[in-house]
């Protein structure tokens, strides 16, 4: 996808420019062979569940070949199904799509808007002689269809007249017949290799109120047989789907043809879809989680929902950057979470201010400091970045420092505070440590310390060599925070599902911590995000945060051993 590279750029420092993939290939040559004048494309997602970092792909794909060749691109809801659906669902998907940069402009559409038009259709090809009304049960259907090895049996409804087809199909449209007492069927060839031709089922009873159509309906196409009259109707010109729909293909091009859709049907292309290691994308797995109160949510920032990302602090820059990394392909591999997480930190880098955050305090007190006396001093935002500026951080003779950062007995090549020992505070002093406090059960509450005020910023070094340094938030002006670690909700070591088909949770997926945060970061607003020193990159939740008591979400830490997969 070229337009999205061109605003990735570390995608294209990453990664020699290619070939083009093969779906602008075959738009290439459709274009050159005059079987479409335009390039005109769709994201069609079923409202029921929110969307996740697969999507995202189809999403930008589908926008960005839209925008590459300057047509046309809908956001379309398959709503053929209400039993799943609901507008939560669809207010989301919205929200997702917006937020990804695709702009649909005016061209939302609704399947449900065209169920007239899909009604029509099917009795176009009942008077075909090309769809008939059954009694079969799901079950009898299924063993009517066959197998791969051996061919599928007559209906015994296909030996009906038009006419008393068409009769049913409009008692069943009336509301006379129960759910699942009488389907629609095409009749195209019960002995066909492809399982998906042996007479599907078009339409079913399904006695249900529609969150757009109210209860006009009680009978419901199918997804194979709304989908392709869907495309035709809105001019789609590539419809571009994953791989699990090829075989699919074949049925959404004989309803196309039968239904005479001219003068330039859509024509459907398959990609690989994305995989993600030890996530959790299926619908009904979320859904348990979400109902057993596992996660707090669909947007739970452990999950990979493009809500969860957004919540957690992930930026739309940081998706595309991932995508376009990960390419367009006919096969389906895995790639692993470390990839996404390396785009993130890629995206943040040089957009975020460094800040000084302690997750696990203990308080250090510079016995020599004036007891009363606050001092504003200078730090930079981001080193690698001086157009972000620099703020004033406070400091007094009380600090919090996390207590990693001390050891009263430290091993060799320690180089933080421990006795005797002289460390660097971040933007301010040099300390020498001269010992601590402890409780009756010998744990340190109190750590004391010196300083130099010659050694101010850096300056007045004198020749010494210290190898530590330490960030630290002044007590005096110190604001708590909530401060939420996370790992895989999935136990990576036992894989994703137990043998019973659940999902091996990780109990050590959400910890939460209560910090102390830069007065600067007080009013942080939601979504607003920062590099805490030393911890990694965290973003203000939107749900939990209140005014003055901010609560964070850390986005990624900031190391990682993932490598981009070298080139050949």
């Amino acid at each position: 996808m070229a337009e999205f590279s061109k605003e990735n750029p570390a995608a294209e420092e990453a990664k020699e420019p290619v070939s083009r993939n093969f779906i602008e290939q075959m738009i290439d040559k459709d274009l050159e062979e005059g079987v479409y004048e335009t390039v005109h494309t769709r994201f069609p997602p079923e409202p029921n569940g929110y969307l996740h970092i697969g999507h995202a792909k189809s999403i930008l794909l589908n926008y960005g070949l839209a925008k590459q060749y300057g047509g046309k691109f809908n956001l379309r809801f398959d709503d053929t199904n209400p039993t799943k659906e609901k507008i939560e669902f669809v207010e989301s998907i919205k929200a997702d799509v917006k937020w990804l940069g695709a702009d649909w402009e005016d061209r939302l559409f609704f399947a449900s808007n065209y169920f007239d038009q899909m009604y029509e259709g099917a009795v176009k090809l009942i008077q075909k002689g090309k769809a008939y009304v059954s009694d079969l049960s799901a079950d009898q259907i299924r063993e009517y269809r066959g197998t791969l090895t051996e061919p599928g049996k007559m209906d015994p409804g296909a030996e009906r007249s038009v006419e008393e087809n068409l009769i049913l199909f409009e008692e069943m449209k009336a509301g006379k017949y129960a759910d699942g007492e009488k389907v629609l069927r095409a009749r195209i060839d019960m002995a066909s290799p492809n399982m998906n031709m042996r007479d599907p089922v078009i339409y079913r009873v399904a006695h249900m109120t529609h969150h757009n159509t109210g209860d006009k309906w009680c009978i419901y196409p199918m997804y194979d047989f709304a989908h392709p009259i869907e495309d035709a109707i809105e001019g789609i010109t590539h419809s571009i789907c994953t791989l699990e729909f090829e075989d699919h293909r074949p049925l959404y091009d004989w309803v196309v043809r039968e239904l005479e859709y001219k003068p330039y049907p859509p024509r459907q292309i398959e990609f690989a879809k994305l995989y993600l290691t030890n996530v959790v994308t299926g619908k009904r797995y979320i859904k348990k989680l979400v109902e057993q109160g596992i996660v707090d949510g669909w947007d739970d920032p452990r999950l990979v929902s493009i809500a969860a990302l957004r919540r957690r602090g992930f930026t739309p820059e940081s998706i595309k950057l991932f995508v376009d990394l990960c390419g367009i392909s006919k096969s389906n591999s895995s790639v692993d979470y470390a990839m996404l997480e390396y785009c993130i930190r890629e995206d943040l880098k040089l957009k975020r201010a460094r800040v000084m955050a302690v997750v696990d305090p203990v308080k250090l007190v510079i016995d020599n400091y004036p007891e009363d006396q606050i001092e504003y001093l200078d730090a930079p935002n981001n080193l690698e970045n001086e157009a972000l500026g620099s703020r004033k951080v406070p400091f007094g003779r009380e600090l919090y420092i996390e207590r990693e950062d001390f050891m009263e007995e430290p091993p060799k090549k320690y180089f933080r505070m421990f006795p005797g020992n002289e460390v660097r505070l971040m933007n301010a002093y040099f300390v020498t440590c001269t010992g601590c406090e402890k409780d009756e059960n010998g744990n340190v509450t109190v750590i004391h310390g010196t300083y130099d005020p010659a050694t101010k910023s850096g300056s007045g070094f004198e020749g010494r060599k210290v190898k530590g340094t330490i960030h630290w938030v002044a007590c005096q002006t110190a604001v708590k925070a909530t401060v939420r670690l996370y790992e895989n909700i999935i136990d990576e070591e036992k894989g994703v599902y137990n043998e019973d088909g659940s999902l091996n949770l990780n109990p050590n997926s959400l910890t939460v911590k209560e910090a102390w945060i830069e007065p600067s970061l007080k009013d942080a607003k939601p979504y607003e995000s920062f590099q805490f020193v030393r911890q990694g990159y965290f973003c203000v939740d939107y749900k939990d945060s209140k005014p003055g008591e901010p609560v964070f979400n850390r986005i990624v830490s900031l190391k990682s051993s993932f490598k981009l997969p070298k080139k050949d």
